[in-house]
């Protein structure tokens, strides 16, 4: 009975060996064919790690084979557990290599689990790209508009090529910054024109003007060259401006001098409503003399008499007295023929 579970555990672990050899031997004889040189227990623990062995000997002989050195497998097994694209990477160096652009094993990896494709980014290292700026729209003619000093619109196309800065792929602005930046250095550009007639006749001011600012600084792209595809003349802004600023000054004007209007009117009306006024108290005024005239009725204090008689003997001086004449009777008849007008009424 011993001997039995002897010979099924004796089977058991053969055709457990025979597995494990036709599973990992082909990989172990492929690494080991091209110099990698893994160990078959190095295959059997990585499948216990939940790493792709087939995925891990390849990867490794692609570097081999390229010449790679110093790229250890468990750098490439940490990669692969960190959910990196391992096969991309590899390719990424060999590509740099062949392109004498400088790239290692740690700056690939981290661009990769950065989210960045690191295989493009290093194609376009090597074969620039072109970026449209404006970016075009689908329908819509888009330019960038700069106004230059004489106040001339100018509506321009341009051409950005650029190639990947792998050193500030990580952390470092993308296209669309690079788009809004050498947009901004061109309306700018045109505008430190003093006539219009200076970047239609040579564009490549411009571009001159914008490449000297450095606009590619902390960004994933390296500028190579700014291209003017299209310059086109566009509105007056500046006799446009001029317009509307005249016709403004024009309405502040007449607000002002209808206000200057309203307050004459209305000092015209103040004065007639203060001459009624004084009219008015005139009439007032007027109407109290009837009545003072009928106290003074009244009271018998209006009549007439000489001027002598008015005159008292002792105001008057000596002098005086002797200048004095006797009445005559003439004089006491035409006395005697005044009425009096304290009688009346």
């Amino acid at each position: 009975m011993n001997s039995l579970w002897l010979i099924l555990i004796t089977a058991a672990v053969l055709v457990g060996l025979f597995l494990i050899g036709v599973r990992y031997f082909s990989l172990w004889l492929q690494a080991y064919v091209t110099g990698t040189r893994i160990q078959m227990l190095s295959l059997i623990m990585m499948s216990l790690r939940k790493v792709d062995p087939r995925v891990i000997v390849q990867t490794k002989i692609m570097a081999a084979q390229a010449g790679l050195t110093g790229i250890s497998t468990d750098a490439i097994e940490a990669q692969y557990l960190a959910g990196g694209d391992v096969g991309r990477i590899i390719l990424a160096l060999i590509a740099a290599q062949r392109a004498h652009i400088e790239l290692d094993w740690n700056t690939a990896a981290a661009i990769d689990l950065a989210g960045r494709d690191i295989l493009e980014a290093v194609r376009v290292s090597v074969n620039p790209k072109v970026i449209f700026c404006p970016e075009p729209k689908a329908g819509v003619h888009s330019t960038l508009d700069g106004v230059s000093k004489d106040g001339i619109q100018l509506q321009v196309r341009a051409l950005v090529t650029v190639r990947t800065n792998l050193s500030q792929l990580i952390g470092g602005a993308a296209e669309s910054t690079v788009i809004a930046r050498v947009g901004e250095g061109i309306v700018s550009a045109i505008g430190a024109c003093d006539i219009y007639q200076e970047a239609l006749a040579d564009p490549t001011l411009i571009s001159r003007k914008v490449i000297a600012k450095g606009l590619d600084s902390q960004t994933s792209f390296k500028i190579i060259s700014i291209d003017i595809a299209s310059i086109h003349v566009g509105r007056n802004i500046g006799a446009q401006l001029r317009i509307t600023q005249a016709n403004a000054d024009v309405n502040i004007a007449r607000a002002e001098a209808e206000g200057r209007r309203a307050m004459a009117v209305a000092r015209e009306q103040e004065m007639l409503a203060q001459t009624q006024e004084n009219q008015a108290l005139v009439v007032l005024a007027e109407a109290q003399i009837p009545l003072a005239l009928a106290d003074t009725f009244r009271e018998g204090r209006l009549h007439s008499k000489p001027l002598q008689e008015q005159r008292k003997p002792e105001d008057l001086t000596q002098n005086t007295r002797q200048s004095i004449r006797p009445v005559s009777a003439p004089d006491l008849k035409h006395y005697s023929r005044t009425p009096k007008l304290g009688n009346r009424g």
